[in-house]
């Protein structure tokens, strides 16, 4: 007998479900009411800090502007210095390259067949008196 009070206690008339859906209907219309309110005001915040951070790299690129060119202002003077540098890097370079071909040929010289006969094999002693060690390559 339970089955049948519940299901009866369950079952609604029509005037019943209409106000129900009608109520549903209403706490919905509130709710999607609430949430694009809160949509605006998260819209209002991002566009507050977008500006905060427009304002900021505004600022930033002036005072590193007006930076720079105290900076570059002050570092003329070292410039020539510089410069100078730069070219003794650069010559530094043409030395390495020119004694890494010597190097080379050398080596090439060292182990052609014409150069030293076949059957003859160098001593330790002319391996300890001429040491050969490898140079950094650029």
């Amino acid at each position: 007998m339970d089955k049948k009070e519940s299901a009866k206690k369950k079952r609604m008339n029509k005037a019943e479900i209409e106000q129900a859906l009608v109520d549903n209907f209403i706490s919905l219309q509130k709710v999607l009411t609430h949430l694009s309110i809160k949509f605006d005001e998260q819209a209002n915040k991002m566009d507050k800090l977008l500006e905060l951070f427009e304002i900021s790299a505004k600022s930033f690129s002036e005072k590193y502007a007006e930076g720079y060119s105290e900076i570059t202002s002050i570092n003329s003077g070292d410039a020539e210095f510089l410069k100078k540098l730069d070219s003794l890097l650069d010559q530094n370079k043409t030395i390495a390259k020119g004694i890494m071909m010597m190097e080379e040929r050398i080596k090439n010289r060292n182990n052609s067949p014409f150069s030293q006969p076949a059957f003859q094999q160098p001593t330790d002693s002319d391996t300890d008196s001429y040491r050969t060690r490898n140079l950094q390559r650029y």
